[in-house]
């Protein structure tokens, strides 16, 4: 995957994440972080996988 790509899925990831797991840990920006680096990382690692498989 390209850049955009990462930054877009890891976005998305970090919304779901924060609307999954809720508002706990220490928040920047008014976003917790603790739960959108979970879920930025699930989504990005899911993605790749994907598109990794679809390529071959």
């Amino acid at each position: 995957m390209g850049w955009i790509s990462n930054i877009i899925a890891g976005l998305v990831g970090s919304a779901i994440g924060e609307a999954l797991l809720g508002h706990w840990g220490p928040q920047l920006a008014g976003m917790a972080i603790i739960p959108s680096l979970i879920g930025a990382i699930i989504v990005v690692a899911v993605v790749s996988f994907f598109l990794m498989r679809s390529s071959k």
